[in-house]
């Protein structure tokens, strides 16, 4: 499904329904939606995001979810069965994440740990270290697992699967989201390589 830029503008400030299953064991935390995410209604759906290819690759997910058009019916089962839910620190769509200012980001942290309070994921992770330590006011934190301020979950910054992430490669993003799939106790499949 392609869009013109005039298409996607039309989404700025949208917002894409968070998927929370029940239960829920690990909820990962992008920054806010893009423009094509906003369009098709699905998170992480950019041609050049990396975040299912990733998530496939470490076994997370028995089959690769294309998200470009939207989920479908077998991308929303095999998330939902494993336990694996998506939202947003901010819920607006923008063009780019640096659109966001430091007080919309600490205010996504907010709106996080309500959400934490209501589903009680086993694990959060929040894919975007710089976002991370803006929300949680941790200017030095590395990613990996951080002190969770919710009781009996626990919490990780992970590398951004954006494109414009140059610093990690689908390899890197799969063993960090490997290492936190395990922390919320979600076996990897064995199909996937």
């Amino acid at each position: 499904m392609g869009f013109t830029r005039v298409q996607l503008e039309e989404h700025y400030g949208r917002e894409v329904p968070d998927l929370l299953p029940d239960p829920l064991r690990l909820l990962f935390v992008g920054i806010n939606p893009s423009l094509r995410s906003a369009a098709t209604g699905a998170h992480f759906s950019g041609s050049g995001n990396r975040f299912y290819p990733a998530l496939h690759r470490a076994g997370i997910t028995g089959h690769l979810i294309r998200a470009a058009n939207g989920f479908s019916d077998d991308d929303l089962a095999e998330l939902t069965s494993r336990g694996i839910g998506i939202t947003n620190l901010w819920p607006e769509a923008t063009a780019r994440a640096d659109e966001l200012t430091r007080e919309q980001l600490r205010t996504g942290r907010d709106r996080l740990t309500a959400t934490v309070a209501e589903h009680r994921p086993t694990v959060v992770a929040v894919v975007g270290i710089t976002a991370y330590r803006t929300a949680f006011g941790r200017p030095r934190a590395t990613t990996g697992e951080q002190e969770s301020p919710w009781e009996g979950t626990r919490l990780f910054a992970a590398p951004n699967p954006s494109g414009l992430n140059a610093h990690s490669s689908v390899d890197d993003l799969a063993r960090a989201y490997g290492e936190i799939a395990e922390a919320a106790g979600i076996a990897a499949e064995s199909a996937a390589g």
